[in-house]
């Protein structure tokens, strides 16, 4: 493992928006401020693909009453077990409002040569 990348999947949270992010990136994910600067870092964590995205949206009818939403996001592992259950947006839906939402699962690879003490 190369100096200060820490341990695979370690989290912390970032000094500027409070959210949970990985220990080893170099800008937040959450409100892109950049972390610290490291070289490795910058190329090692451009996510290498997304493994998963999905988009939907909701509408409400030109009629009726204000509908309220709760956008969850949950996480299991192989077991099935929950390991994350997070509330990520709420609010309330007008007539002929609507919302996307969208998920991303990004993965990050490590770069070649990892693994070897720098």
């Amino acid at each position: 493992m190369t100096a200060g990348q820490g341990t695979p999947g370690k989290s912390r949270t970032c000094p500027h928006c409070r959210a949970t992010i990985l220990e080893s990136a170099s800008r937040c994910p959450v409100c892109h401020h950049h972390l610290r600067f490291d070289p490795r870092l910058a190329q090692r964590k451009q996510a290498s693909f997304s493994a998963l995205r999905v988009d939907g949206i909701i509408r409400h009818p030109a009629a009726g009453e204000p509908w309220e939403y709760s956008v969850l996001v949950t996480v299991h592992n192989d077991k099935g077990e929950e390991i994350a259950r997070q509330v990520v947006g709420v609010g309330a839906l007008h007539s002929r409002e609507e919302r996307t939402v969208r998920v991303n699962v990004e993965v990050f690879r490590p770069t070649r040569g990892s693994g070897k003490a720098g």
